[in-house]
């Protein structure tokens, strides 16, 4: 039997990450699963992108399973509609973004496998999002932000 003793409880953090419009609520990090997974709710409002670039990540996959509302995801170039009961799993490399088209709120179950990433990239990156005052994040400072948690920034499109 093994001697080391676990705090578990449900829904370890109860912060949530405003990201302009956007929210993010962790529900595990990898310092509540050893490592091996983060869990996140993402609710993305009506009429609202991804402030962030288009971006890959090589360390882990990013799954996606829809609750509420549709989120369109752009992965490689193809657009997929995620809604309700749906599960889109992005793989390491690939290119992806989201938006959500349609007028009401989306809400989303994003998992991280392993937990290469938590809630510090999203305050870091909300800071970015904040000190725009509304306009455009910069690039450069998102960027920066990005590669720090092993994100890698697509390159703009033409």
């Amino acid at each position: 039997m093994n001697s080391q003793t676990f705090n578990l409880h449900p829904n370890p953090s109860e912060e949530t990450i405003r990201l302009g419009p956007l929210t993010v609520r962790f529900l595990l990090t990898g310092d509540n699963s050893t490592g091996s997974i983060a869990a996140f709710e993402l609710v993305v409002p009506g009429a609202q992108k991804l402030a962030a670039p288009a971006h890959s990540h090589d360390h882990y996959e990013e799954t996606i399973y829809g609750l509420g509302g549709m989120l369109t995801w752009t992965v490689d170039g193809n657009q997929i509609e995620v809604g309700p009961g749906q599960a889109l799993c992005i793989p390491r490399g690939a290119v992806h973004r989201f938006d959500n088209h349609r007028t009401g709120d989306a809400k989303a179950l994003c998992v991280i496998t392993p937990a290469a990433i938590g809630p510090q990239y999203f305050r870091e990156a909300a800071e970015v999002i904040r000190a725009a005052g509304g306009g455009p994040p910069d690039r450069v400072k998102m960027a920066e932000v990005m590669r720090r948690h092993g994100l890698t920034p697509a390159a703009p499109a033409s």
